[in-house]
């Protein structure tokens, strides 16, 4: 292409005397110049790219030949004879001609392969998905151009809406800008009257993105009124491979919190947990399989996963060997409710760090069965707390919830009274070796008992919906979100001894209404509340408030210095005091009386408020000694 380059480009500047002249000189010219191309093309890597995927990189670097060649070439010419055998003119042609000669026949078959791919996917697929796109921006425009280099016809772009309203009336790749957002009903009624109803919608933009603009519950509220199908694109320009598939995800509930992202001392973190024995009870668990998740990810020395649940352990520990192999993870099948076995996996395993999930969390079951939520939530919190002081673990961090805080049932109230006993050790300065944390937080979507996956599966059987009050408000976080946050609390070191003893709270962000989650949930499925899928309101359960707290009105708040974090001064009671009531509700455990251990917890805990089913429990249990 060189050599033809620089003939053309004497042809252009000579007539037909003028090239018979000196037509060897010429075609030995061009024979070297096609030569210098050659070379030049090797070393800068030109012969390395793949024609199926020539893009502009690819016509700037044959740019960079073709000048880089012609350079070569002139300095040689002048040395050799002083630029006096070839029209000097000619060399500038032939630098145009080389970048045509070499780009052209790239262009051109990039352009038959992608007519090829769309032809042979159209024939074994049959005809696309017509879908809309939202938001005309990079990611839309890389959308496009991905789905027609591929074989994609399975995807058929009607048109993008713009929801800034912007580039309304413009194309990208072809495809008409339409918009705003508000006449989305009117786009999709237009496209159906010409045969061409659209079956999705794709959110170009991150969810954080498109709220500066729009509203995406507005979004939804469309989709479901349309019965669309409503997804999200992944950020297309951040994709390692040209040829990793393109993974559209449906708009899920988690996106339609109004949540800031947080910032995280990611640094501090990794120190805390790099190089470090790490033990977390519950890991089978919601919470406790998302820290282990995390910690793994973090480099730890060893990780010890602590449940006594056989599956749940099973399960992640061969999540995690699969994903960290060069990671020591030992699965071990104990209950915090027993002393010695707690006590022994601490000493044998010898972790720096100690992360106390396990709990019993649903609180209609706990308040039915008190003695078993007392067990594991508060004795089983010491047994883990005192096992850690034995064997001077370093860091104990204890996971607690918002339920602590006026607790209306047993859960709570057996929450806030392990609160309170890794309070008392954190205050004790004879346990100044081990620090005890807590942390505490709301409901997580998706853990288990949520109402999420519950509210998930009355939707799929066609409804109602059940939900125990109109007005039932709760925080909520993502799985993730929370154990990001329970770190980095873990990660806080207090600079004072009058630090100590204070309870992390998360910052949960505005409070959601459970009936406002439900209907989010069933417009997110397609369909529309209270006429596609009723919402049914059952009355409040056992030991259920309108409203949950993070904080009660006598604790005392204070910044950590990290966002999304406060920290908490609650009541506390000397460490023999604590001690002393955990022994002898251990005793009032072993006897099985029902009645002496809730009268102990709500001397304990005194803002505990008990339930008509409690006070039903202790009667009964009263008769059944009597």
């Amino acid at each position: 292409m060189g050599a033809i380059a620089l003939l053309l480009s004497f042809a252009l500047r000579l007539d037909v005397i003028g090239f018979s002249q000196n037509s060897w000189g010429y075609l030995a010219a061009a024979t070297f110049f096609g030569i210098i191309v050659s070379i030049t093309g090797f070393f800068l890597g030109l012969n390395r790219g793949i024609w199926r995927y020539a893009s502009l990189s690819d016509f700037l670097a044959i740019a960079g030949v073709a000048t880089a060649s012609l350079a070569i070439f002139t300095v040689a010419e002048f040395l050799i004879n002083r630029l006096n055998s070839i029209p000097r003119s000619s060399i500038l042609i032939a630098w145009a001609f080389t970048i045509v000669l070499l780009a052209g026949p790239r262009a051109a078959y990039r352009v038959y392969r992608n007519r090829h791919d769309v032809s042979r996917g159209k024939a074994a697929r049959g005809a696309g998905r017509n879908v809309l796109l939202i938001g005309a921006a990079d990611n839309a425009e890389a959308f496009i151009r991905t789905i027609k280099e591929r074989q994609s016809a399975s995807v058929n772009v009607l048109a993008i809406v713009d929801e800034r309203g912007r580039r309304t009336g413009r194309a990208i790749r072809g495809i008409p800008v339409v918009g705003p957002l508000d006449k989305l009903p009117q786009i999709l009624d237009r496209f159906e009257a010409r045969g061409r109803r659209a079956e999705a919608i794709i959110l170009t933009r991150s969810r954080d993105e498109f709220r500066r603009y729009a509203s995406l519950e507005e979004l939804v509220e469309i989709a479901a009124q349309q019965k669309l199908e409503l997804l999200m694109l992944p950020n297309l320009l951040d994709m390692k491979s040209i040829d990793a598939e393109i993974e559209l995800t449906p708009i899920k509930l988690e996106d339609l919190l109004q949540r800031a992202p947080v910032k995280l001392d990611t640094r501090k973190i990794a120190s805390m947990i790099g190089g470090k024995n790490v033990m977390i009870t519950g890991a089978g668990g919601s919470i406790g399989s998302e820290l282990a998740r995390q910690v793994a990810e973090l480099s730890p020395l060893s990780l010890v996963l602590v449940d006594a649940n056989e599956y749940a352990l099973y399960r992640i520990k061969s999540e995690l060997t699969q994903k960290r192999p060069d990671t020591r993870i030992d699965a071990v099948l104990c209950n915090v409710r027993e002393r010695d076995a707690i006590s022994n996996v601490v000493e044998t395993h010898a972790p720096h760090l100690i992360f106390h999930a396990a709990a019993l969390k649903h609180v209609p079951m706990v308040e039915a069965q008190p003695i078993e939520g007392i067990f594991t939530n508060a004795i089983g919190t010491r047994n883990v707390a005192d096992a850690a002081l034995r064997w001077k673990v370093s860091k104990m961090i204890m996971v607690s919830t918002d339920k602590a805080v006026n607790p209306a049932n047993v859960m709570g109230a057996t929450k806030r009274m392990a609160e309170m006993y890794c309070q008392a050790m954190d205050l004790d300065q004879k346990t100044c070796t081990t620090r005890f944390m807590t942390v505490r937080f709301g409901n997580v979507l998706g853990s288990a008992g949520s109402v999420v996956p519950h509210f998930e599966q009355q939707i799929k059987a066609g409804g109602p919906v059940t939900v125990t009050h109109p007005d039932i408000v709760r925080f909520f976080m993502t799985i993730p979100e929370a154990c990001l946050l329970v770190l980095q609390a873990a990660a806080h070191e207090p600079d004072k001894i009058d630090e100590r003893g204070r309870i992390f709270v998360l910052n949960m962000g505005s409070p959601v209404k459970i009936a406002d989650l439900a209907r989010n949930l069933i417009r997110l499925s397609g369909r529309r509340p209270d006429t596609d899928i009723e919402i049914a309101y059952t009355g409040l359960r056992p030991g259920e408030k309108l409203y949950e707290e993070l904080f009660d009105r006598n604790e005392t708040l204070s910044e950590t210095g990290s966002p999304g974090i406060l920290a908490a001064s609650a009541r506390s009671i000397e460490r023999a005091m604590i001690m002393r009531i955990f022994d002898e509700m251990q005793r009032m455990i072993d006897d099985l009386d029902v009645e002496g251990a809730l009268r102990l917890l709500q001397s304990t805990v005194p803002e505990f408020t008990a339930g008509p089913d409690i006070h039903l429990t202790m009667s009964r249990a009263r008769s059944l000694r009597q």
